[in-house]
């Protein structure tokens, strides 16, 4: 059974820091794209970062670039959102998200079931 476990969500003032993790099982991952996206309370799911199976390309939302880093070791199947200088806003639920093939671009398929992130000012 394939599955997505994130962790490293809580609670976090203004201008810090954060890491959120992702543990993928039952298969391996390593020429998926691997995504993070959040959910604000009342909005849509809204794209955060994303990494390609390589690991050397990554692409992520103006709102966070310069700011979060995505990452991914392929041998232990795991993705990393490193958040910095947050800024104080509604708590979000991160979820970690993987393609459905390797090596070709195609729609995320894979979902964890998000871990709450909030910024307090």
């Amino acid at each position: 059974q394939v599955q997505l476990v994130e962790s490293g969500g809580g609670l976090v003032q203004a201008g810090g820091s954060l890491t959120l993790s992702c543990a993928a099982s039952g298969r391996s991952f390593s020429g998926n794209t691997m995504g993070w996206f959040r959910q604000f309370p009342g909005k849509e799911r809204q794209f955060v970062a994303e990494i390609l199976g390589t690991g050397r390309t990554t692409r992520y939302a103006n709102s966070v670039k310069g700011r979060f880093t995505i990452s991914r070791d392929n041998a232990k199947n795991t993705v990393t959102l490193q958040m910095n200088s947050l800024t104080p806003d509604a708590p979000a639920v991160y979820y970690c998200a993987a393609s459905l093939v390797a090596y070709i671009p195609t729609r995320y398929a894979y979902w964890g079931r998000g871990t709450q992130v909030t910024v307090s000012s």
